[in-house]
């Protein structure tokens, strides 16, 4: 019998599409036949004419997955679709019926279905797919992912997908833990939530590069130009922004590193600086193109250069939307994200739990 293993978040941008991958690496390890399974999706694009999840299409081609991606994600809720079902006035049951079927295909010759859920405990009951009912229709069990934004948030979020998710839950997942705050959540939070019928099944800590963006979606952020080298793909785990002089910019770009640092387009003398410290891409702002010089010093180190047509402030806004907020897709995070996971969880445990032999 195939086990269904639903893994919602309780906002977005918590970590549950990495946790999903994290799974399916781990239980493939230990022997498992894994399916993957995203019943409702509402962040999808369209592509050649057919709208596609993108979570469900790296995870298809990551893990080579037989089964078509519109196998994979069955729903995907456009604008148009949500405002037919509003002009209607009612949404019939052929969303509910195709997941079923989906997954009925999906669950062939499969220990475990690793079941990518909704990205909060509100999304998708405009078609009758919320995560409540979604778990009912499929017969999942739960484990819901958590992204520490503080204490209190912590605590309530867990009650909350406990009174939601009620004996299908196995326990639950957080994720991007301060190492300020580890000793709360493992000490004072992780009991008290025992006790109201809640498990902790992890505490996971915050990794910088994690939460690290690629050059490539720092070009396309600002919509910039990439002057030089094949480096979309390069991680950056911090942004600098200079605006001083010379004398103090070598010590200041020394502290950090694995960096993008935005500086103006006119400053040749700040941006040698950076180049001789970690620095993974300079963003030159105003759309000044830098000197040979520059260009040259920068190809020779592989670092990147992105120009901006924007002044420095309207750069730095746009860049700090994306840090953290980007998609899972590049596999130094999947093994790094793997092996933190592994460190902190008891899959003995959860296997045991959501009844795996």
């Amino acid at each position: 019998m195939t086990i269904n293993l639903y893994i919602p978040s309780t906002q977005n941008f918590s970590g549950k599409s990495a946790i999903c991958v994290a799974f399916m690496h781990r239980l493939q390890k230990d022997g498992y036949k894994v399916g993957y399974f995203k019943p409702v999706s509402s962040a999808a694009r369209v592509m050649a004419e057919s709208t596609v999840d993108e979570d469900a299409r790296f995870v298809k081609e990551a893990f080579r997955l037989t089964e078509s991606v519109d196998t994979l994600a069955p729903v995907v809720l456009t604008q148009q679709q949500m405002e037919a079902v509003l002009a209607s006035g009612h949404t019939d049951s052929d969303y509910q019926q195709k997941v079923k079927e989906a997954a009925q295909v999906v669950a062939q010759d499969k220990d475990v279905v690793v079941m990518e859920g909704s990205n909060n405990f509100r999304e998708g009951y405009i078609v009758h797919l919320s995560p409540p009912e979604t778990i009912d229709l499929l017969d999942a069990k739960v484990v819901p992912v958590i992204g520490y934004q503080d204490d209190l948030q912590l605590v309530d979020d867990a009650l909350m997908a406990a009174q939601r998710t009620g004996d299908r839950l196995i326990g639950v997942i957080v994720n991007n833990v301060p190492a300020t705050r580890m000793d709360f959540v493992k000490n004072q939070a992780a009991p008290y939530l025992a006790q109201r019928g809640v498990n902790l099944l992890a505490a996971l800590p915050h990794e910088p590069m994690l939460r690290s963006i690629t050059v490539g979606e720092i070009k396309a952020a600002l919509d910039g130009e990439l002057l030089c080298g094949d480096c979309e793909d390069e991680l950056v785990e911090n942004l600098m922004v200079s605006a001083m002089n010379v004398e103090h910019a070598l010590n200041y770009f020394r502290r950090v590193t694995n960096k993008a640092v935005i500086v103006g387009g006119d400053r040749p003398d700040v941006q040698l600086a950076a180049l001789e410290t970690s620095t993974k891409a300079l963003i030159l702002t105003g759309n000044v193109r830098p000197n040979p010089m520059i260009e040259a010093k920068a190809s020779e180190r592989g670092v990147a250069i992105i120009l901006s047509k924007d002044d420095t402030f309207t750069t730095v806004e746009k860049v700090e939307k994306f840090f953290g907020k980007t998609r899972f897709r590049q596999i130094e995070k999947v093994m790094l994200f793997e092996e933190v996971l592994s460190r902190e969880l008891d899959f003995d445990k959860l296997y045991k739990s959501i009844g795996l032999k």
